[in-house]
């Protein structure tokens, strides 16, 4: 036999993409060949870490003493599955007859590590080399073979992805049974990971001011002077009566104008997409979840339309800068957007073109391979990343902020203005509601005002109330994801704070996606509420360590500099051993409370376990259809909504209507599922433990509402 070289893919689609473009035409068993070379491929990870049974076998028990499991080198397996195994034997084979092996996996640290190990379990001693390229077009394919790299220019590359797993791995396997073994009661398993409890951390901090949060009503003192509404810039009043004495001092004396400033500014353009911000994108117009978004931009990469999605960069390399005309060009879908630019050079903007902004990828840019028959979501995708990938080349926008400021008598007041004077790139979302930035405000043109000029107007007081804080949405827990928790709405800044991020971006969504599953979290409309599951078992963590974003951010600051060659993985490992014998001695002494949290596997009932009864709305059945209370109409009066008060539910029109219904019945509490139960069909499941008055005896039974709407048992 000829001796080949051996090239392996990360999924037979692509394998087959690189045989064609290569020549190797003839389809064998698990392998393409010809012209020289024999193609092959993984479909995913073939290879995992080896699991503690796997080094002794009193690690296959859950024992406390047995803490902390820490092996003397780390060893890798093959996935149990028939197919991996078939076809691991054919790469197996190909790789011990070749002269060279080409690894072709995704350009990615993942990619790298699925390749890596493959190569490390089949005993690979053939030299290798890497095809490194940033999309799957015919001409990205080529370009690559022609500049094929060495493969320990990757070394760094698979060490940090070795350390992440090795990371993973210590803390995951040992902190989950720890608190299990702990804190957790029957068969309830407690999972601790080492991105996934500060994201679950992040989200019931912010419940839990969402739950302690007190409305408070507010009055202003407003007033309209030529069709222009000002308000009062003085501290929000809290008593009307202060807010009436103001009012009536308002109309005693005229308005007067004190100031008036117009400054022209410029808004820049929208940064192009990595895949954090466009998961943020689609889940904010579309409610797409980042899961999903991933999906739909990975078929489109291997569909050839866009460039590698997973990707953390907002900028290109400058040697794409001549190829860029060509891309605009073949856009031909969107050929009335790129006429202007096309009419000029295309300008090599700061914003866009940056070599020390990129490491092994850019930015997600379309390749300019017309898109065709995409399925509905996908469409929507791919024109999320054509059109930014065009305005980024647009002019700025021009706008002109006004600022007034007036007085009535002593008190001070201010209307703001603002008007779009060139659209510049905004012309590329003309159509698009939702395409403005973050808090960004609605044009609204004033009339020009002269200082100095008076006259009457029209007071009167805004009552208004104080909102509590927003529960986080797939798009806005990305964000706190990627900046470690911090609130960041500059673009420069949350470039900054990249690198002490949680997470990489292509695992964030499968971070969230983990906690839904385990029923930590769960999604009602956009929002995303942390369970009292979720809740309970942070609490429970006392060690800042597992659930501070921060300390997290800082060990992914240290994977990010041993990809870099910047820290040694024998140092981070060593690091890592303490940490997690440092833990366990810490939680083994521990003496807090112990814990039931709804199991992770769905198949376990949770009606057998009492203290359960209010998570069963963390159910997978449950989820599809969560009900929200005050969503509900009142069962009795039928027109108003339900409200909630300190003890019970109530028609919002109660003084009318009279309804209630409480959160505690005959000795228990009820849980959402009997309260929703009450409203939609009128009576509950069949419980146990309710005491009727006068009675110290439990019975079982149904409570029902009854045609007086009064609550009794069944």
């Amino acid at each position: 036999m000829p001796c080949m070289k051996v090239c392996i893919a990360e999924k037979p689609s692509v394998a087959r993409d690189i045989a064609d473009i290569i020549g190797a035409k003839q389809r064998k068993d698990g392998y393409y060949e010809g012209n020289g070379y024999q193609v092959t491929w993984t479909f995913g990870h073939f290879c995992t870490l080896k699991e503690p049974h796997d080094y002794t076998e009193q690690w296959k028990f859950w024992r406390l003493e047995d803490l902390p499991m820490i092996p003397s080198s780390f060893g890798i397996k093959l996935i149990e599955n028939d197919g991996v195994q078939k076809q691991f034997k054919v790469i197996e084979t190909l790789v011990h007859q070749c002269e060279e092996v080409i690894n072709c996996g995704d350009a990615g640290q993942e990619g790298e590590l699925i390749q890596r190990w493959v190569l490390l379990k089949a005993q690979c001693t053939a030299p290798v080399k890497r095809l490194w390229i940033s999309s799957l077009t015919e001409e990205a394919i080529k370009e690559g073979f022609q500049k094929l790299k060495n493969a320990d220019q990757y070394d760094n590359l698979y060490a940090a992805g070795s350390a992440r797993a090795i990371g993973d791995w210590l803390l995951g396997m040992n902190a989950t049974r720890l608190f299990t073994k702990k804190f957790a009661q029957g068969k309830t398993v407690l999972s601790i990971g080492r991105v996934q409890t500060p994201t679950l951390a992040m989200i019931v901090a912010r419940q839990k001011e969402i739950n302690a949060f007190q409305s408070e009503e507010y009055f202003e003192l407003k007033t309209i002077y030529r069709e222009t509404e000002f308000t009062a810039t003085i501290d929000r009043i809290k008593v009307l009566e202060r807010a009436e004495k103001g009012l009536a001092y308002l109309k005693e004396h005229p308005f007067e104008i004190t100031s008036f400033e117009k400054k022209e500014g410029k808004e820049g353009n929208p940064r192009l997409f990595d895949l954090t911000a466009l998961q943020v994108e689609a889940n904010k117009k579309y409610a797409y979840s980042a899961d999903d978004t991933l999906k739909y931009v990975q078929n489109l990469y291997e569909k050839k339309l866009v460039t590698y999605p997973r990707v953390d960069t907002t900028y290109l390399s400058e040697d794409l800068h001549p190829k860029i005309e060509g891309i605009m060009r073949d856009l031909t879908p969107y050929a009335a957007l790129t006429a202007p630019i096309l009419a000029q050079p295309i300008p090599k903007l700061k914003t866009v073109f940056d070599d020390k902004k990129v490491s092994d990828h850019h930015a997600i840019i379309p390749t300019g391979v017309y898109p065709n028959n995409l399925p509905h979501e996908e469409k929507r995708i791919y024109d999320l990343i054509a059109r930014r990938f065009i305005a980024a080349f647009y002019p700025e926008s021009k706008i002109a902020n006004t600022t007034v400021l007036g007085k009535v008598g002593q008190v001070p007041f201010k209307a703001t203005g603002k008007q779009v004077l060139e659209p510049g790139w905004k012309d590329v979302y003309v159509n698009d509601v939702s395409a403005k930035k973050e808090g960004e405000e609605e044009e609204k043109i004033l009339p020009v005002f002269e200082v100095g000029e008076r006259g009457p107007h029209t007071p009167r007081i805004h009552q208004g109330k104080t909102t509590p804080p927003k529960a986080y949405t797939e798009a806005t827990l990305l964000r706190a994801m990627e900046t470690a928790g911090k609130q960041v709405d500059d673009e420069e800044m949350r470039e900054l704070l990249k690198d002490n991020g949680i997470g990489r971006p292509s695992t964030r969504a499968n971070i969230i996606e983990t906690l839904f599953r385990r029923k930590y979290i769960e999604k009602r409309k956009k929002n995303i509420y942390a369970t009292q599951t979720g809740i309970d078992l942070i609490d429970t963590i006392q060690t800042e360590l597992l659930k501070s974003p921060e300390l997290t951010g800082i060990w992914e600051r240290k994977l990010r500099q041993i990809e870099k060659g910047e820290y040694a993985i024998e140092t981070f490992k060593q690091e890592l051993k303490q940490m997690v014998i440092d833990l366990t001695a810490e939680v083994k002494s521990a003496t807090y409370k112990a814990i039931t949290v709804a199991p992770d596997q769905p198949e376990k009932k949770e009606k057998d376990n009492k203290e359960e009864k209010p998570k069963k709305e963390a159910k997978p059945k449950e989820q599809k259809k969560t009900i929200v209370i005050e969503e509900q109409q009142c069962p009795k009066c039928k027109t108003h909504l339900l409200k909630k008060g300190n003890t019970a539910y109530g028609c919002a029109n109660f003084k009318v209507c009279g309804f209630k219904l409480p959160f505690e019945v005959f000795g228990k509490k009820l849980t959402d599922k009997q309260i929703a139960d009450l409203l939609q069909k009128g009576k509950t499941g069949k419980a146990k433990g309710w005491k009727l008055p006068g009675t110290d005896t439990e019975t079982e039974g149904k409570l029902k509402l009854n045609a007086a709407f009064e609550l009794e048992i069944e």
